[in-house]
């Protein structure tokens, strides 16, 4: 063989290995996915985030769960001292009428008279029936021959005398809590009505004998300009008080005045008024029921 067909052979057999090679890579095919080193990153991350995506919503749902029970629970304790606050509100009512003592209401009314106290809510009756009241003077105006006046019982505003025994020491300081309220509230009217003009008579079933120590207390307190005290005679019965504000109402109208409206948180006093007359309620807490009945 010539050396050209020698060559020509060679490259015949390097094209038909080139085109076998050729045939053979055409029916390769790999499965999978392929990922660059940044795809899977970002893959990674977002499923880190959709993770910690879920795992705040577990959380925020737990928490919002365990608020509802809270306000569900709060919502019956609320409804529980209501219901209780109505049922000693009518015992009270009741004794104030009849003038009973502390042992003839019941004795979850105890605590609910503290509580009464330190929560709020009396000081709270105090401004509503506070706002009662003004917005009946805010309608009438006196007279000007000064002869119109209005009645206002100061009794059981004043510190009880304390006690030796620490045995109700809380009932005590509910007691003082909530006289210290109330003569802030009857001050205010006091001094309203003063500057609205109208002569205030003041109002107690304590003996003349302690009408000086009376007086201190009243201007202690910033009471001062008062038409008239009367006070209990010496000789009356204490236990018929309805007798001694009776007697006190024809003194006060023979000097010439005219009761246009009585305030008391005691029933004796509005008992003995006559039709006409504008009366008001002080309220006026249970606690102290319990400090008489304690022997």
């Amino acid at each position: 063989m010539s050396a050209y067909g020698h060559q020509m052979e060679q490259m015949h057999s390097a094209r038909s290995l080139s085109g076998g090679s050729e045939v053979r890579s055409s029916y390769v095919m790999e499965s999978g996915f392929y990922f660059t080193s940044f795809a899977a990153t970002i893959f990674v991350a977002a499923l880190g985030a959709a993770g910690l995506l879920l795992i705040t919503l577990l959380i925020s749902l737990a928490v919002m769960l365990q608020s509802c029970q809270n306000k569900n629970a709060g919502v019956i304790d609320l409804q529980n001292i209501n219901g209780d606050y109505s049922y000693c509100k009518v015992y009270s009512l009741h004794a104030k009428l009849n003038n009973l003592e502390g042992d003839s209401l019941p004795d979850i009314c105890k605590d609910l008279a503290l509580q009464y106290i330190r929560g709020g809510q009396y000081a709270r009756d105090l401004d509503l029936t506070n706002s009662v009241i003004e917005d009946y003077f805010n309608s009438v105006r006196p007279s000007d021959d000064g002869l119109d006046a209005v009645l206002m019982d100061i009794d059981g505003i004043f510190p009880p005398n304390p006690h030796s025994s620490n045995l109700f020491e809380s009932i005590s300081n509910c007691i003082l809590e909530a006289k210290n309220l109330k003569r802030m509230l009857v001050l205010r009217l006091y001094m309203n009505f003063q500057a609205g003009g109208w002569s205030i008579i003041l109002l107690s079933r304590e003996p003349g004998t302690y009408q000086n120590v009376t007086i201190n207390h009243l201007v202690s307190a910033g009471f001062r300009g008062w038409s008239s005290l009367m006070m209990r005679a010496e000789d009356e019965d204490s236990t018929k008080e309805n007798g001694c504000f009776s007697r006190q109402m024809n003194v006060i109208q023979t000097k010439g005045f005219r009761i246009k409206s009585i305030i008391s948180s005691h029933m004796d006093a509005l008992a003995v008024a006559d039709t006409g007359i504008r009366k008001f309620l002080l309220p006026d807490p249970i606690c102290d029921k319990f400090e008489q009945s304690k022997g």
